[in-house]
């Protein structure tokens, strides 16, 4: 797929007042400052689309942006942000909770894992959450080219050997770089092929 364009639509904290055009939606979450907001910038070929920062927890709205006037790609916040506070974390929690669950619209969910580290429980927790609730979702490794590949194939298979403890049949994994550019090309394929399907 080549993205000929790509603009930002709309914010919102409400997924009710997100676009009702009926386009399918591509939502990319995961922990704060796992390289969400780059990963986007990568995929779209837009050095500014998705804010990015040194900060954790910036994103704090649903945002959507619309591609080539077929599909939205949704940035949504990064869960788990410790210093946002116990009332600020369960506010964001509602927030994603009901897009994820109540939003018709959302195709598939891109949950984002940096790779440099072992499965953490806030991601394996919410990795669950997705399978319990039947979340059609796929698995995006950040960061690839900051670890060895030999820290690399251990840490993949670690998360992997835990799937594998929960989970008869894994989701769809890749495995990105937004620095070296890669792995954005095999996402934006298997969206199109999603597409193609609906």
């Amino acid at each position: 797929m080549i993205i000929k364009d790509a603009h930002f639509v709309i914010s919102n904290t409400d997924y009710r007042k997100c676009p009702e055009d009926g386009k399918p939606e591509y939502a990319f979450i995961g922990r704060s400052n796992v390289g969400k907001s780059s990963l986007i910038n990568m995929l779209t070929n837009r050095k500014g689309l998705a804010m990015t920062s040194s900060k954790p927890g910036k994103t704090q709205l649903i945002n959507h942006f619309v591609i080539n006037n077929e599909w939205y790609l949704v940035d949504l916040p990064g869960y788990g942000y410790a210093q946002r506070g116990k009332e600020g974390r369960e506010q964001i929690r509602k927030i994603i909770d009901n897009y994820i669950l109540k939003r018709t619209q959302l195709t598939c969910l891109f949950l984002l894992l940096d790779c440099r580290h072992e499965p953490q429980k806030i991601d394996m927790e919410f990795l669950n959450w997705l399978g319990e609730k039947g979340v059609p979702f796929a698995i995006v490794f950040t960061k690839t080219d900051k670890i060895s590949k030999g820290r690399l194939a251990g840490n993949i298979e670690a998360y992997t050997n835990k799937l594998k403890e929960t989970w008869e049949e894994l989701p769809a994994v890749f495995y990105t770089s937004s620095e070296h550019r890669l792995g954005g090309d095999e996402i934006l394929n298997y969206i199109e092929k999603i597409n193609k399907t609906l």
